[in-house]
């Protein structure tokens, strides 16, 4: 029980003084209770905890096949929280302040073709759900929003008078994104025709249900979309933001500014945004070297 007291105050601290957004402690918690049942697997306690104990958990996650950039959000979390641990002077020292997180390598973000996006989008809209469905991809593709931000909108996010859409990124910076006609109207189909249909009991004000008429979770929409990539044949490495990459990269190749991308992802740094370069110039380089006839 003292860890879990423990995670429920750095979840109050995270919304109180730090002002994190829902996603982001819902992140933070899920990478505590991950930590949390590994400690009781080894019988190990908040308050003795050694550098030694840190490593076992690092190796721990790496045996299971985590990739180096996933234990290094997982050791960004554990600092945050022992960091916080020492602030209400719980403990007096950081077991993590001697260990190195492992080394990875940046890879570029994987982004679908334009011919992609269309087979991917194409979906046959047969019940409530394939209108939800649609409605969801097709307005991540158009705005280029985290999966979290779209799973959290809610209906008074959406201007449909102006076609804008209204998000609260990282940090809680707010951001108005344009959505184009083509995914307002499917917005529109959905929530005037079908939404209705999922709500049951309880009244939500969450703009994409699930069948129990609750908010869609990530986890189900990673579900739907790697489902539907597998079912469209789509070759291209997927995972919940490809649409996301998409969205800048063809907005970059369509000669879109690159501050007005950077704006629209949410990017508190241009240089975050200018990864989208690199996969624009890939793209040139394979063009050339697939089509120039001395290439």
């Amino acid at each position: 029980m003292q860890f879990e007291q423990k995670i429920r105050d750095f979840q109050n601290y995270l919304l109180i003084d730090k002002k994190y957004s829902n996603a982001t402690i819902e992140s933070y918690t899920y990478c505590l209770n991950k930590y949390c049942t590994f400690m009781k697997k080894n019988n190990l306690n908040l308050k003795t905890i050694k550098k030694n104990d840190i490593k076992d958990y690092l190796k721990y996650l790496k045996d299971n096949k985590m990739s180096p950039k996933t234990i290094n959000q997982n050791m960004s979390c554990l600092r945050s929280f022992y960091k916080f641990l020492i602030i209400e002077k719980y403990l007096t020292t950081d077991p993590l302040e001697y260990v190195e997180a492992p080394k990875f390598r940046k890879s570029l973000p994987k982004v679908l073709s334009k011919e992609e996006v269309d087979k991917l989008l194409d979906i046959d809209l047969i019940n409530k759900y394939s209108y939800r469905n649609k409605a969801m991809l097709e307005l991540m593709y158009a705005t280029g929003v985290r999966v979290s931000e779209l799973v959290n909108l809610k209906i008074h996010d959406i201007d449909y008078d102006m076609e804008l859409l209204r998000t609260m990124g990282k940090g809680n910076k707010e951001r108005i994104i344009p959505i184009g006609e083509y995914a307002m109207y499917y917005l529109k189909l959905y929530v005037n025709n079908f939404r209705e249909e999922l709500i049951k009991k309880n009244y939500t004000d969450y703009l994409f249900l699930n069948n129990h008429g609750k908010k869609i979770s990530r986890q189900s929409f990673y579900k739907l979309i790697k489902e539907l990539a597998i079912k469209k044949n789509i070759k291209t490495e997927f995972s919940p933001h490809t649409l996301r990459h998409s969205f800048a990269t063809h907005l970059l190749d369509s000669g879109t500014d690159i501050k007005s991308i950077q704006e629209m992802l949410g990017h508190s740094s241009l240089q975050t945004t200018q990864i989208y370069t690199h996969v624009s110039n890939k793209k040139l380089e394979n063009d050339y070297h697939n089509f120039h006839p001395h290439g």
